[in-house]
């Protein structure tokens, strides 16, 4: 089979502040993923030397070794970054390894998303793949909860369009500020205790951030829906959607790789 008739892999890569994740996905299955700290700066390079490091650890059900070269030509790519210094960094990074130019999630690109806010070009890149991946896994109307750096909450109505959201800090960044705010206070490691009434200054601390954050989420649900008129499902996504899901007082779903898969249903969109 030539380069030409091949199922392209479609390679999905989301910049967070945090964390650079990568997807691989081929014949509509997600193959593979990796994730890498994202640094404050970056050069395309680098950014290159990232995704040929992701695809050398491959299997060959993928159809992607380094030993072939050529097959990185079967490759195409879509793009979602809010860290804005590393945007065009990392554009040129995927423009260089892929067969066409790489998709960037920015205005004007199809989402299939009913938009009912103020200014769209203000809502994250992650938010909107996050939204089209839950839509089309869960339906609607839904609430959207990704346990992240931040606590970001999208809302999609009856009629399956994005009505607003909320955003929080999350765990980490609760954890870090009370560290940097009480000279005693020590960074913790993002663990349940067992008990409500923590023993020591640690356990104290992950019980207070962690079950505050689910308490918060309880409440903030509640409030959605008393705003909505009426009840939705809940999905949860992100680095602490595991940790966090078992105690909530509502039934909910865990979405993995949401903003994974968001990335490539928009690429399907957009590339028919």
């Amino acid at each position: 089979m030539t380069v030409e008739q091949q199922t392209p892999c479609i390679l999905a890569v989301d910049v967070a502040n945090q964390v650079t994740r990568f997807g691989l996905f081929k014949n509509d299955q997600l193959q593979a993923t990796w994730g890498i700290s994202t640094p404050a700066s970056l050069t395309a390079d680098e950014a290159q030397m990232a995704v040929s490091n992701f695809l050398d650890e491959l299997g060959s059900d993928c159809s992607l070794r380094r030993e072939s070269p050529e097959l990185y030509s079967s490759i195409e790519a879509i793009l979602s970054c809010v860290v804005p210094d590393l945007s065009i960094t990392w554009f040129e990074a995927l423009r260089s390894i892929c067969r066409q130019r790489p998709l960037v999630i920015s205005p004007g690109i199809r989402t299939g998303l009913k938009m009912n806010y103020n200014d769209p070009s203000e809502v994250g890149s992650d938010r909107i793949a996050d939204m089209v991946a839950a839509k089309e896994l869960f339906g609607y109307p839904l609430v959207i909860i990704d346990c992240d750096t931040t606590t970001n909450y999208q809302v999609l109505d009856r009629d399956g369009s994005y009505v607003g959201g909320l955003i929080a800090p999350g765990l980490a960044l609760a954890a870090e500020t009370l560290s940097k705010a009480a000279a005693r206070l020590p960074v913790i490691e993002l663990s349940l205790p067992s008990m409500v009434l923590g023993k020591n200054t640690r356990e104290s601390i992950q019980s207070g951030i962690i079950r505050g954050e689910a308490a918060s989420i309880n409440g903030l649900i509640e409030m959605i829906w008393q705003e909505l008129g009426y009840k939705t499902d809940i999905v949860l996504s992100g680095e602490h959607a595991e940790l966090l899901a078992p105690l909530l007082s509502c039934e909910v779903e865990v979405g993995n790789n949401l903003t994974l898969t968001g990335l490539f249903e928009i690429y399907k969109l957009n590339r028919k």
